[in-house]
């Protein structure tokens, strides 16, 4: 009799434009038995201040949505999210997720500012391109992979060979 295996927890992190949405939805059809939440959704609030006390609400969203979809049995989880970056945000979601027995692997995508303004005007986005997280410090322990001169489908590759090979970190 063979062992199930672990549920899997997939972060993505990074900037806006990055990619992570897209590569996220890419992974999320890819693999069966899975599930998708863009956490971004949790925190889509205008004005948007990192400072307003109240996105802590989109914290408490992020962890309830993840635990749903865990304690739901599903094998893999993508979560993409600008703000996974910052530890304390990050630190917080997991903690209140009642999930037990899950893996957590993270990933940090990111690229030059050059490619972020390309892909900023691509998407039509009317705000000002912001350096602010691309220039942040990755996660300790998440994968980075730089998306300059990558097409979805190579980072998605790459990133499936992580993720099958899974070196994740228990919860």
């Amino acid at each position: 009799m063979t062992k199930k295996s672990q549920q899997k927890l997939i972060i993505i992190a990074g900037s806006p434009c990055v990619g992570k949405t897209t590569v996220a939805d890419k992974l999320f059809t890819s693999y069966e038995n899975s599930a998708f939440f863009d956490g971004d959704w949790a925190w889509c609030v205008n004005p948007f201040s990192l400072d307003d006390p109240r996105l802590r609400n989109g914290d408490k969203t992020m962890s309830f949505a993840l635990s749903t979809y865990l304690n739901s049995g599903f094998d893999y989880v993508f979560f993409p999210s600008v703000v996974m970056i910052y530890q304390t945000i990050r630190e917080t979601v997991l903690k209140d997720i009642t999930a037990k027995d899950y893996s957590v692997l993270g990933f940090t995508l990111t690229c030059s500012e050059d490619t972020l303004l390309e892909r900023h005007k691509n998407r039509g986005d009317k705000n000002e391109c912001s350096f602010h997280w691309l220039h942040l410090e990755p996660y300790q322990g998440d994968y980075v992979i730089n998306t300059d001169n990558k097409s979805v489908q190579q980072i998605v590759e790459e990133m499936k060979a992580m993720i099958d090979k899974a070196g994740t970190e228990e919860r």
